[in-house]
């Protein structure tokens, strides 16, 4: 099972088309609520009662157990003492191998963050559809991070396969977002 998911991912990665985020900076961010995990517990998130407390930077991606995930989540773990220092809380979604969040929360997430299972409602809201070169959709989420302010309001939509620069750049966006 994993073996295939994992080519399943690396062929997506290479023939899948350019997406960018729709959800353009000034845009009000649709509220959801999304069942997941944290540090291999069940959680609920629920981005309104997150923006009480700051800003959320929301990462989607392809699907758990995967190269460029596991990076990603990784990188993400890692910089969350820096999210928190800023004011901000991180939420990873997707639509891919949600069957495995719990130990992807562990494994990767270091138990750091909490990551959920994205519905096709929340995918179609955030415009985060992987689409094949054909224009049909894959049925997973698109590597596309958002940062929300503590308003609301998208200020960073970011849209690359590759993970590395999800993490620098959500995080320059929160910090700019300090005192205002």
């Amino acid at each position: 099972m994993f073996a295939r998911t994992l080519t399943a991912c690396a062929a997506l990665a290479l023939v899948a088309a350019p997406a960018h985020a729709a959800l353009k900076k000034g845009a009000t961010a649709p509220e959801f609520v999304a069942k997941g995990a944290q540090a291999g517990k069940p959680v609920t998130f629920d981005l309104k009662r997150a923006l009480k407390k700051g800003p959320v930077v929301l990462y989607f991606f392809p699907a758990a157990f995967t190269p460029g995930c596991n990076i990603e989540a990784a990188a993400f773990a890692q910089a969350i003492p820096d999210f928190k220092k800023a004011g901000a809380t991180v939420i990873g979604l997707t639509m891919g191998n949600i069957d495995q969040l719990a130990d992807f929360s562990s494994k990767h997430c270091a138990g750091q963050f909490p990551v959920a299972a994205a519905t096709n409602a929340i995918k179609a809201e955030y415009d985060v559809d992987l689409k094949k070169p054909d224009g049909s959709s894959t049925g997973w989420t698109d590597r596309t991070t958002y940062v929300i302010s503590k308003k609301g309001k998208v200020v960073l939509a970011y849209t690359a396969m590759k993970p590395e620069e999800h993490i620098t750049n959500s995080l320059a966006a929160v910090r700019s977002l300090k005192g205002k």
